[in-house]
C-alpha cells in the first residue's frame, strides 16, 4: 500500500519594526562654528582669557575698591561650588529693547488655567585660573543661561559650554560664555563680586517696526533658523555676600549691553536675584533679630492650647529635616476669620498673585516651601535640648508645580528666610521671618513663624507638622494668621518614631456606634453569615500587638475600584488607597523584634483575660484616598469608627478639608476645625473563606449626612474594588489562577483520556472510521495548536502603560505556577499530538477506502461540504456577535489592547481581533457541528464516535462555563486576560451565555447520539411525515461497501491485500 504523510506547515510572520534615528539639528547653529562643545570638566579644555584688558577697563569701578586677597588654598574651590547658583530670577527694564522673543502659542489668551511663564537664570563657574592672579583679583571664566519657560526649572547645561540661543513652543534659552575678573571688598560684611565680559549670539530684532520680533510671525526657515547676531559686548556683574547669615544670603547681579543704544546688539539692562547655595555654611548669630518675634520665648499661639501633645525630645533635627524633605505644607484656610475680605483673604504675609487671589481665602491648591532647612542641635543639659534652625519659605501658587517651585533659588515676595530657636522646654520651633531680599536693618523682618511636630492624632489633626506665620506688630499691612500643615502619610509612620511616640485619641466611637445600629439590625442572614463565613480578624496565635498589626495590614486597600452597580458605559479607571492609621491601641504597626516585647504583649489574643465577646468590635482609624475627576471634592477623608470583624464591616465617621471661601466657612457653623464631619463611611470586606463562591471584592460607600440644600452636600458614593487578597491568601498557593491552572489540568487529563478512548474504539471498528469527520478533529486541533503556535502566552506580556496595576503578591515569580503552566503546556501538546493521530487514522481509512473503489470516489466522504456550511455557518454567527456585541457597547469607547515583545516591539490588538479570538473558543464549544452535518450527508449506518469521546469532549468543554456559572461574577473589566477559561467581558460569554452554550452543546451531543443509534432510514422515516421531508431521501452514493469477506471471494488476493494493510497500519 502506498503511505501518503500528512505534512502540516505553519510560518509565523513577524513584522520587525525598524526605527531609525534621526539626529535633530538647528540648522541656525551652523553660526557657532567658531565655538566647539565643551564640557566644564573635561581636563583637555582649555579657557582663554583673552580679553583680560578690556575686563580691567570694564570693570575697573570693581577693582577700584576691591581689597588684597588673602592666601587662601581652598579659594578655588570656593569660587567653582560657593558663586555657581542655578534657576534664579531675572527681569529687564522695559525701554524698548528686549533680549529675546518668546513663543506662547500653546497658552490660551486670558486663561487662568495656565501657569505665567517663568525668566529663569542659571550660572556656572567653568574655570578658575590663578596663574593670572594679582593682589586683588583672579581670572574666571563661567556660563550664564537665562531662559523664558512654562514648562519648568532649566538642566544643567554645564556640559555644553557653546554660546547659541534655542527657542521652541513655550520656551527660550540663551547661552552667554564669560570670561572675567573675581574680587573682594570689605572685611566679613563686605561682597564677593565677579565681574564678566561675555559673547553670544543674540536674536535679531525688527528695525523699525513696532513688533521687534516680527519674524516670529511667519513660519518655515523664519521660524527654525531666526537671524542671530553676534556680541562680544556683554558685561555681568554678580555680587555676593562673603558670609551666609539671615539677612546676608541674596545674590544681586546686572547685565548689560556695551553697545550704542542705536546697534540691533543693545538690549536693555537686566537684573538677577538668587541666593547662596548648600555649598556655602550658614552662620546663626541673628539673635537681635530673632528676639523681635520669640522674645518671651515660646511665644503663646493658638496652637500651644490645643491640648495637642508636642515632641520634646533629643532628636528635633532629624525629625524635622524627615519630614520637610518631601511635599510641600497645606496651607489651611482662614475659616476662623472675621473681618473685611480684603483682611481674610490674604495669603500671609506673601503678596497674592491672581490665581492665589481666585481661591477667596480657601487657598486651595496653595502649597507652602520648607527648604534648605539648617538645624544645628545645641548642647543637652538636665534631660534638656535645643536647637537653632533656618529655612526659607516658599509659597507657591495653584497653577506652579511644586517639585519645580522647590529648584528656584531667587528671594522675592513670594519668600520667607527664616531662623529661630527650638527648645525642648515647650516644643516650639519659634522663627522670625523676613520677606524677599533683606538688607542690614532688617525693615522687612516682620513675621513670626511658629512650628510643632505633634505626637497625639486624631480625627480632626491628622498633621505630622503644625505650624502659622502671623505678623509681630499690627501696623499696616497686617494680615489673619496664616496655618499651615503637613498631612501624615500611613507610609510614613512604620518606624520607631511612630511606634515609640505616637498615638491616637478617638472622639468618633459613639457616632459610629449608632451608625452600626441604624446599619445591622438582627436578622438571621445575618447568624448564618457569621457561622458559615469567616472574615479579617485578630490571630489567636500571635501576640496581641502582632495580631492587631498583621490585621491592620490585611484591612489596608490599594487597588483600583469602578462604580457599583457597574453603569452600562465603560467605567473610568479610579484607584483607592484605605491605610490604616490605628487599629484598637496599636498606632501605625508593630514588629515585636524592632519593638521589643513585654510579657504583655506576648500573651496570645485569646488567651488575655480581659478578652470578650465586646472587645472584637474594634476602634479604627484610617485614612481614605480617591483619584479621578468625579471625587475631587471628597479626594482625602479621615476616618474613624468600628470594625466589626464578625462581618467584615467597618462603621466609619469621616472628615474632609473643605476647601470654600473664607465666607462659605466661617457661616457654616457645624464644622469642626474646619473640617466637614458629617459624613457616613461603610467598608465591606470580602470573607477569608469561601472565596471562589463570593466576590472577593471589598465594597465601599460614602453618604453626606447634610441636607440637599447644604453647599457642602455631595451625592452618595458607591464602589467596588477589583478582586483582592489577603496576607495569608498572598502566601497561599491557591489563587484563582491557581485554581484554574488545576481545572486546565484535570480537563485536558480528560480530553486527554477520552481521545486515546476513540483510538482504541477504531481499532475494533475499522468500516466506521472514514465517517469520522475532519472539519471536527480539525477544530479541536486548533483550539490545541494555538497556544503552542503562537507562544502568546510565552512572548507576550500586558503593557505597562494599560495599567499600573501592581497585584499583591507576584504571581509569575511562585515556582508553583511555573510547575502549573508547564504542565498545561505539556497536556495540550499531547493531546494536540493525539488529534492528529486521529486525523491521520481518518485519513489513512479514507485513502484505503478509496483505492477499493478508485471508480466511485464519490462513495468515499468527503469534508468539503461540511467545511463550506460550518464556515458560513460561523462567519455568520461571528457577524452577528459583532453587531449584538456593538449595539450593547456602544456607549463604550473602542478599546485597544497592547501588548510588547521581548524585543521591545509594540502590537495593537483590536477589539473586533479579541472578539475573533474570544470566538474560536465558542467554536471549539460546537466541536460537534461538523460531526452532525457530515452524519447527514454521509447518511451513515454506523457508530463512529464513541460514547466516551463525545459526551467527554462535550463535558470537558462545558466545566469552564459551569465554573463560570457558580463561581462569583469578576468585576474586573481591565484584566480579563488574566482568567484562563473565557473573557466574561464579552457579551457572548455573559450569564446567558454560561447556560445557552452549554445547552446548544448537550443538543448537539444529544443529536450524534441519536444519529448513531438509528439507522438513516429509520431516521428519515420517522422525521418525514406526509408532505413535509425533514431529512432527504436515501442515496446510494454513500451506501456502505461490501465487506471484506465478501470483497475477498469477488477478487483474488484481496484478502492479503487488505491483510497486509491492516497489520502495516497496527505496526504504525
Amino acid at each position: 500500500m502506498k503511505i501518503i504523510a500528512l505534512v502540516v506547515h505553519v510560518q509565523i510572520l513577524v513584522g520587525l519594526l525598524g526605527f531609525s534615528c534621526f539626529g535633530f539639528t538647528n540648522s541656525y547653529k551652523e553660526i557657532y562654528a567658531d565655538f566647539e562643545i565643551k564640557t566644564r570638566d573635561d581636563p583637555s579644555v582649555t579657557y582663554n582669557y583673552d580679553r583680560l584688558d578690556e575686563v580691567k577697563k570694564e570693570c575697573g569701578f570693581v577693582l577700584s575698591s576691591a581689597s588684597e586677597l588673602k592666601p587662601d588654598d581652598n579659594r578655588v574651590y570656593s569660587i567653582r561650588n560657593e558663586l555657581s547658583f542655578r534657576n534664579g530670577d531675572w527681569d529687564q527694564e522695559a525701554d524698548g529693547a528686549p533680549l529675546m522673543p518668546f513663543d506662547d502659542r500653546d497658552m490660551v489668551n486670558n486663561s487662568t488655567d495656565l501657569q505665567s511663564p517663568l525668566n529663569l537664570v542659571s550660572f556656572t563657574v567653568l574655570d578658575v585660573k590663578l596663574a593670572h592672579r594679582s593682589k586683588n583679583m583672579v581670572s574666571v571664566s563661567g556660563l550664564l543661561s537665562l531662559g523664558i519657560t512654562t514648562n519648568g526649572p532649566f538642566s544643567d547645561r554645564s556640559y555644553d559650554i557653546s554660546p547659541q540661543f534655542e527657542m521652541w513652543v513655550g520656551n527660550s534659552r540663551l547661552t552667554v560664555v564669560f570670561q572675567g575678573v573675581y574680587a573682594e571688598s570689605g572685611e566679613s560684611d563686605g561682597e564677593r563680586v565677579l565681574c564678566l565680559l561675555g559673547t553670544t549670539n543674540l536674536p535679531s530684532r525688527q528695525p523699525d517696526s513696532t513688533d521687534p520680533w516680527e519674524w516670529m510671525k511667519g513660519s518655515g526657515s523664519n521660524y527654525n533658523q531666526p537671524p542671530l547676531l553676534q556680541d562680544d559686548q556683554i558685561l555681568l556683574v554678580l555680587r555676593y555676600p562673603k558670609i551666609l547669615t539671615l539677612i546676608s544670603r541674596a545674590v544681586r547681579g546686572e547685565m548689560k549691553s556695551l553697545n550704542k543704544k542705536s546697534n540691533l546688539k543693545y538690549f536693555d539692562k537686566i537684573h538677577i536675584s538668587s541666593q547662596l547655595g548648600p555649598f556655602v555654611n550658614y552662620q546663626f548669630g541673628s539673635e537681635g533679630v530673632v528676639s523681635k518675634a520669640c522674645d518671651p520665648y515660646p511665644y503663646h499661639d493658638n496652637l500651644m492650647d490645643s491640648g495637642i501633645d508636642i515632641y520634646k525630645g533629643f532628636e528635633f533635627c532629624e525629625i524635622l529635616q524627615r519630614f520637610t524633605a518631601g511635599e510641600a505644607f497645606t496651607i489651611v484656610p482662614n475659616w476662623r476669620c472675621n473681618s473685611t475680605d480684603e483682611y481674610c483673604s490674604k495669603l500671609g504675609p506673601f503678596v497674592s498673585v491672581r490665581d492665589i487671589k481666585a481661591t477667596d481665602g480657601g487657598f486651595n491648591n496653595v502649597r507652602l516651601l520648607m527648604k534648605d532647612v539648617r538645624c544645628e542641635p545645641r548642647s543637652v543639659h538636665y534631660n534638656a535640648s535645643s536647637a537653632r534652625v533656618s529655612a526659607i519659605f516658599r509659597a507657591v501658587p495653584p497653577l506652579e508645580n511644586q517639585y519645580f517651585a522647590r529648584e528656584r533659588t531667587a528671594l522675592n515676595n513670594m519668600t520667607l528666610s527664616a531662623e529661630g530657636i527650638w527648645n525642648s522646654s515647650s516644643g516650639q520651633l519659634c522663627m522670625v521671618g523676613c520677606l524677599g531680599i533683606v538688607d542690614a536693618k532688617a525693615e522687612r523682618c516682620e513675621s513670626r513663624i511658629c512650628l510643632y511636630v505633634p505626637l497625639s492624632f486624631s480625627i480632626k489633626q491628622r498633621s505630622i507638622i503644625v505650624g502659622s506665620i502671623s505678623r509681630i506688630n499690627n501696623r499696616t499691612g497686617s494680615y489673619f494668621p496664616l496655618s499651615f500643615e503637613k498631612l501624615v502619610r500611613p507610609t510614613e509612620l512604620w518606624d520607631r518614631f511612630s511606634t515609640s511616640y505616637l498615638s491616637y485619641k478617638y472622639s468618633k466611637i459613639k457616632s459610629a456606634g449608632a451608625f452600626l445600629e441604624r446599619s445591622e439590625p438582627f436578622n438571621f442572614g445575618t447568624v448564618i453569615k457569621k457561622s458559615l463565613l469567616t472574615y479579617p480578624t485578630l490571630e489567636d496565635t500571635q501576640a496581641f500587638l502582632v495580631s492587631l498589626s498583621l490585621l491592620s495590614e490585611d484591612l489596608t486597600l490599594h487597588v483600583s475600584a469602578i462604580p457599583d452597580p457597574l453603569p452600562k458605559v465603560y467605567p473610568v479607571r479610579n484607584s483607592i488607597e484605605m491605610d490604616i492609621l490605628s487599629l484598637g491601641p496599636l498606632f501605625g504597626r508593630y514588629w515585636s523584634s524592632i519593638n521589643g516585647s513585654t510579657l504583655e504583649e506576648d500573651i496570645p489574643f485569646h488567651d488575655k483575660p480581659e478578652s470578650t465577646e465586646k472587645d472584637l468590635l474594634m476602634n479604627v482609624s484610617a485614612q481614605l484616598t480617591l483619584t479621578g475627576k468625579p471625587y475631587g471634592n471628597i479626594s482625602v477623608l479621615f476616618l474613624e469608627g468600628l470594625y466589626n470583624p464578625h462581618v467584615g464591616k467597618m462603621y466609619l465617621i469621616g472628615c474632609r478639608d473643605v476647601r470654600a471661601s473664607w465666607m462659605i466657612l466661617f457661616e457654616s457653623m457645624d464644622l469642626e476645625a474646619g473640617l466637614d464631619c458629617l459624613i457616613e463611611v461603610k467598608v465591606e470586606y470580602p470573607p477569608t473563606t469561601a472565596r471562589w463562591l463570593i466576590n472577593p471584592t471589598a465594597k465601599i460607600s460614602i453618604t453626606s449626612q447634610r441636607n440637599e440644600d447644604d453647599p457642602l452636600h455631595f451625592s452618595p458614593i458607591n464602589l467596588q474594588t477589583l478582586p483582592i487578597l489577603y496576607r495569608k491568601q498572598r502566601e497561599d498557593i491557591l489563587s484563582r489562577r491557581g485554581v484554574e491552572g488545576i481545572l486546565r489540568i484535570l480537563t485536558l487529563s480528560m480530553a486527554i483520556a477520552c481521545i486515546l478512548s476513540q483510538l482504541f474504539y477504531i481499532r475494533d471498528k475499522v468500516d466506521s472510521v472514514p465517517y469520522i469527520s475532519l472539519v471536527m478533529l480539525g477544530v479541536q486541533a486548533l483550539g490545541y495548536s494555538l497556544p503552542l503556535i503562537t507562544g502568546a502566552e510565552a512572548l507576550f506580556k500586558r503593557m505597562a502603560s494599560e495599567s499600573d496595576e501592581r497585584p499583591s503578591y507576584d504571581l509569575d515569580k511562585s515556582q508553583w505556577f511555573h510547575v502549573i503552566d508547564y504542565t498545561v503546556k505539556l497536556l495540550i501538546l499531547v493531546a494536540f499530538l493525539l488529534t492528529l493521530r486521529l486525523g491521520q487514522k481518518v485519513w489513512k481509512s479514507r485513502i484505503r477506502l478509496l483505492t477499493r473503489t478508485p471508480l466511485e470516489p464519490g462513495r468515499v466522504p468527503s469534508d468539503r461540504r461540511v467545511l463550506l456550511v460550518s464556515l458560513v455557518i460561523h462567519t455568520v454567527g461571528f457577524v452577528i456577535v459583532l453587531i449584538v456585541h456593538s449595539m450593547n457597547a456602544s456607549q463604550r469607547p473602542l478599546r485597544q489592547q497592547k501588548y510588547i515583545d521581548r524585543r521591545g516591539n509594540t502590537y495593537t490588538l483590536r477589539e473586533w481581533e479579541t472578539e475573533l479570538e474570544e470566538y474560536l473558543g465558542l467554536v471549539q464549544d460546537f466541536f460537534l457541528l461538523p460531526q452532525t452535518m457530515g452524519n447527514i450527508l454521509w447518511q451513515i449506518h454506523c457508530q463512529p464516535l464513541r460514547k466516551v469521546y463525545y459526551v467527554g469532549i462535550t463535558v470537558v468543554r462545558l466545566l469552564p462555563h459551569v465554573y463560570d456559572y457558580i463561581r462569583a461574577p469578576v468585576f474586573n473589566p481591565y484584566f480579563s486576560e488574566e482568567y484562563e477559561f473565557v473573557n466574561p467581558s464579552l457579551d457572548f460569554y455573559s450569564k446567558f451565555g454560561d447556560i445557552a452554550i452549554p445547552v446548544m452543546a448537550v443538543v448537539l451531543a444529544i443529536v450524534v447520539y441519536i444519529q448513531q443509534r438509528w439507522s438513516y432510514e429509520k431516521l428519515s422515516q420517522t422525521l418525514n411525515s406526509g408532505q413535509v421531508k425533514l431529512l432527504p431521501l436515501g442515496s446510494k452514493v454513500y451506501e456502505r461497501l461490501p465487506s471484506q469477506a465478501f470483497e475477498a471471494e469477488l477478487v483474488s488476493g484481496a484478502n492479503e491485500t487488505v491483510a497486509n494493510g491492516r497489520e502495516h497500519e497496527d505496526e504504525e
